[in-house]
């Protein structure tokens, strides 16, 4: 790595067009079929994606929505979460996986994450169920699932819900059992930068309960159960079908990319080898990461990703403030030190391009720069 060579060629953070061009005469026929169906809410291209993404899944059942948010709302609904029931979940993720149980009325409960994969420590966990917990929200972070047994053993232990938070995980493994398929129900996002994205939003809700995903079909529909009867108060967030054609052309591809992101991250790993100051990410035993995003951990993080920005070299920084710490949820009296892995990791994670059309020489670039920097 010569740091004279910091940069050869532009380095976008994420380049959905060099995904898009590839397969784009496959896009437009899959929206061209849509325009000329004239068919664009709950239809033939919604029923089947939900039946492709949830056998991909390992689940008997798919309920398309708007967005991952709504996937965490309407999962946790169906779970019964409302007034007065706690939620535990990270505090180290999006602010939508807190956001969800609140919106419900529940209280989000922050448990602490381990150090190595950034996911919720399920010791953590155990320390703060109460008479009043209603689920867990394991979060599946940057593309490695969490440790998912003991979860699933303190829930049933205590007759508990796990909805799993999926948004960065599609096709990640933990022993064996993809992510989505091990807790009550799984959550999907289709955010244009996601592993699986959309043009636009979208999500899913994947589950094994027929009489679960029956109810998620009637909350995605302001509560109706037959056409102009609604039972129970819903939302309307329904999957559309151009989303939904598009979704099926780009699951096709899915695993060729996850593994195009696992070769990527595999280079980074080899050269990170010589920049002991830059903590590679760890992938925990007997799980496979689908690297979402490549996250490192480095001291002076912020430093380090302003000069590497003006050296052209992009870095974001998922999640700078913990969601405990944040204003709205300053009435729960949440204070600096309570969750101290999960702070130190706000204050060093920094995530690095990934995305399977990376080039050797891009990525030569950035370990290049970083080195350069944190040497400096």
């Amino acid at each position: 790595m010569n740091s004279s060579a910091i940069q050869v060629e532009p380095i976008p953070m994420l380049d959905l067009g060099a995904q898009y061009r590839p397969i784009q005469n496959e896009i437009k026929a899959a929206i061209d079929r849509v325009l000329e169906s004239q068919h664009f809410i709950l239809g033939p291209e919604v029923k089947a994606l939900e039946q492709d993404v949830a056998r991909y899944c390992g689940r008997q059942f798919g309920v398309g929505v708007a967005s991952g948010t709504d996937a965490l709302i309407l999962a946790l609904s169906a779970c019964g979460v409302g007034p007065g029931d706690e939620v535990i979940l990270p505090s180290f993720t999006f602010i939508a996986t807190a956001d969800s149980v609140s919106l419900l009325g529940g209280k989000p409960v922050f448990a602490d994450i381990d150090p190595g994969t950034f996911c919720i420590d399920p010791a953590q966990v155990a320390q703060k169920i109460t008479s009043r917990t209603k689920a867990i929200v394991p979060v599946h972070l940057y593309g490695q699932t969490a440790d998912m047994d003991p979860i699933l053993e303190l829930a049933a232990r205590h007759d508990l819900y796990v909805i799993e938070d999926t948004a960065q995980a599609i096709g990640a493994t933990y022993k064996g059992r993809k992510a989505a398929s091990m807790g009550d129900l799984g959550c999907l996002s289709f955010f244009p930068s996601k592993n699986l994205g959309a043009y636009g939003d979208g999500g899913m809700v994947v589950t094994d309960s027929e009489e679960v995903a029956k109810r998620l079909r009637s909350l995605r529909a302001h509560g109706t159960t037959k056409k102009y009867f609604s039972a129970e108060q819903g939302w309307n967030s329904r999957l559309d079908e151009i989303q939904a054609a598009i979704l099926r052309v780009k699951l096709r591809y899915l695993d060729g990319w996850n593994a195009g992101r696992r070769d990527r991250a595999a280079r980074y790993d080899r050269l990170l080898q010589q920049v002991p100051s830059v903590v590679a990410p760890y992938t925990a035993p007997s799980r496979e990461h689908v690297f979402h995003q490549y996250t490192v951990r480095v001291q002076e993080r912020d430093a380090i990703s302003k000069a590497l920005g003006e050296r052209g070299i992009p870095s974001t920084v998922y999640y700078p403030t913990p969601i405990h710490l944040q204003p709205i949820y300053a009435s729960l009296g949440y204070k600096q030190g309570d969750l101290p892995e999960t702070e130190k990791a706000a204050n060093e994670a920094l995530s690095l391009p990934i995305y399977p059309e990376l080039t050797d020489t891009q990525i030569d670039s950035v370990v290049a720069g970083l080195a350069d920097v944190v040497r400096k």
